[in-house]
């Protein structure tokens, strides 16, 4: 009897031993899961590009022999990436179509009206990417949903990041990006009046941002 007795004693004494083991590697697991959680939600940077170094423009042909630029003058783009490479990172783009300046006035007028950007009814156009992909170090093609005269559609540009300094003026962080691509006007119902021998159907486009930290 007197070995039973400390048989069962110690058998009682592992168990004990064991289940306090397994809850303190629950409890870590948990406490690696939120820290891991937490760090991953403090890592991601939002960035806003800077207005007097960014650009946005594009390029049409016209009547198949000439090709006529333009830009938008006010545009808002928001960065969000959590990787010094930009590999994860995601865009949103606002434009606002009243401000097209192609350096003609009469040209810029028309543009807005009914037959082109209809800008009383269509006073934005958007842009959110939906993925990147690496193709090069540095260079990616970005994916997304470009939202244009009402009509929205799936399109991908080339992406070059250029690198992030300190920038000398703010002492702040400055990253630089190049974006270019072709869209198609008869994807989004843009201004089918103009036949593609009058403006080409497909347009280039081309922008650069500066973009510094938001937070």
């Amino acid at each position: 009897m007197p070995d039973q007795k400390l048989s069962i004693k110690f058998v009682t004494k592992k168990f004990t031993f064991t289940y306090k083991l397994k809850t303190i590697m629950k409890k870590a697991i948990i406490l690696f899961a939120v820290v891991l959680l937490n760090t991953a939600a403090f890592a991601q940077t939002t960035w806003k590009n800077d207005p007097m170094h960014s650009k946005l423009g594009f390029t049409i042909t016209h009547l198949m022999v000439s090709d006529v630029d333009g830009i938008f003058k006010d545009f808002n783009c928001t960065i969000v990436a959590s990787k010094p490479d930009f590999s994860d990172a995601k865009f949103q783009l606002t434009v606002n179509t009243t401000s097209i300046n192609t350096d003609v006035d009469y040209r810029d007028k028309d543009l807005r009206s009914a037959n082109y950007f209809d800008v009383a009814n269509f006073p934005t156009m958007t842009f959110t990417s939906t993925g990147i992909s690496a193709v090069s170090t540095n260079h990616y093609k970005l994916s997304g949903n470009l939202t244009l005269h009402g009509v929205t559609k799936p399109v991908t540009m080339d992406l070059w990041y250029r690198g992030t300094i300190t920038n000398p003026m703010s002492k702040k962080d400055d990253a630089g990006f190049k974006l270019t691509g072709i869209i198609k006007r008869s994807d989004f119902n843009f201004a089918p009046q103009a036949g593609s021998t009058m403006l080409s159907d497909e347009i280039t486009i081309n922008a650069n941002g500066e973009f510094g930290k938001a937070n």
